[in-house]
């Protein structure tokens, strides 16, 4: 069965659909949003949750969901991602603005949210025109920079935000969490699992402020806004996508993995760098994003390699959960990125092991 079908009528052969356009109209039409058919793109590049850009009529709207069932307990929360969003909107951060979420799993298998289409771009293996030099992608560095330390500058001691976690304990929880779930997520053995388990929790720092984590915040979850040539236009963060993993917890959490997974010359690719273009000449290197941060935001960064190993090796459970998907037939379409894991995985955890031991 295709992944977008018009209804559910007659043989359902083969893997579920991800959209069911008869279903989804009924839906826009009790919001108002829209009218008449549905023409529909499959757009992002996550390797798990789904998203599809909606036109109808004069209305665009991006509908979010989750992979096929089964799902994992608490993974692919797009309720959850859609309260967060609606939280950090009112706390005026850039996020798009949700318009409407479903928590009837009869209508496509899952529950789903819409929000609102946001234009500009997004950059993960090329570069907008307008970032064609050095000083130009620069500043495209900083601006992203200076999206994660206003995300950590909010305050969360009060509001919807203040319910989203525990942040006490929250580092050592999550080197637990992560080590219980390698047994549920892999069919393989892999002694660089529990080793770097025990160096993580060995010399787990302490925490300073909390802040709201975002737990995947890297360029390609980054849309810029539209605009001329960076250096008459600054380039600006028109919304921060992707908040399925958010908590309250460790700020530097999110630095770790955004270091750890920027590309930079010189350093062996991993199948977690998923925006290479910040190998090219003006973005800075993984020290050099690091400081950028500091400068902003006063953190200590004596303990970063760290999160840096803490963010490789629970990105190592992640993919393995994603490379079994695909070994056991549940994930059909994915033809690259699952494949690579065979061998991706083990070095990713090579690498958080040489970090923790750096730590």
């Amino acid at each position: 069965m295709s992944e977008v079908v018009a209804t559910l009528d007659g043989a359902r052969e083969g893997p579920a659909p991800l959209l069911v356009l008869d279903r989804v109209e009924a839906f826009l039409d009790a919001h108002a949003l829209g009218a008449g058919p549905i023409s529909w793109t499959r757009i992002g590049e996550g390797q798990s949750n789904v998203t599809f850009l909606l036109r109808r009529g004069d209305a665009e709207v991006v509908l979010r969901r989750g992979p096929r069932p089964p799902l994992p307990p608490s993974a692919h929360d797009m309720l959850r991602e859609a309260r967060v969003q609606l939280a950090l909107r009112d706390a005026g951060y850039p996020v798009p603005q949700v318009l409407a979420t479903c928590e009837d799993d009869t209508v496509l298998g899952v529950p789903f949210y819409l929000m609102d289409f946001v234009r500009g771009d997004v950059v993960t293996t090329h570069l907008p025109e307008r970032f064609g030099t050095a000083h130009d992608r620069a500043a495209l560095a900083d601006a992203a920079v200076e999206a994660l330390a206003q995300l950590h500058a909010i305050d969360v001691s009060t509001g919807q935000l203040s319910t989203l976690g525990r942040p006490d304990g929250y580092l050592a929880r999550q080197v637990e969490r992560f080590r219980g779930l390698w047994g549920r997520v892999s069919r393989r053995s892999l002694p660089e699992v529990e080793e770097v388990a025990d160096l993580l929790a060995a010399a787990v720092p302490v925490s300073g402020r909390a802040s709201v984590v975002h737990g995947d915040f890297r360029l390609g979850n980054l849309m810029l806004a539209p605009g001329g040539p960076a250096a008459a236009v600054r380039p600006s963060v028109a919304a921060v996508l992707d908040w399925e993993m958010a908590t309250l917890g460790d700020p530097l959490a999110d630095l770790g993995y955004f270091t750890a997974t920027w590309s930079e010359p010189g350093s062996p690719a991993t199948v977690m760098e998923l925006s290479p273009v910040t190998a090219l000449d003006g973005f800075p290197d993984r020290d050099g994003l690091a400081r950028a941060y500091e400068r902003r935001t006063g953190a200590d960064l004596s303990s970063l390699a760290w999160y840096q190993a803490l963010a490789l090796w629970k990105s190592a459970v992640f993919c393995e959960a994603i490379h079994t998907r695909w070994l056991e037939g549940e994930r059909p379409d994915d033809t690259d990125f699952a494949p690579r894991l065979e061998q991706g995985v083990p070095q990713l955890l090579g690498l958080a092991g040489e970090l923790a031991a750096r730590s």
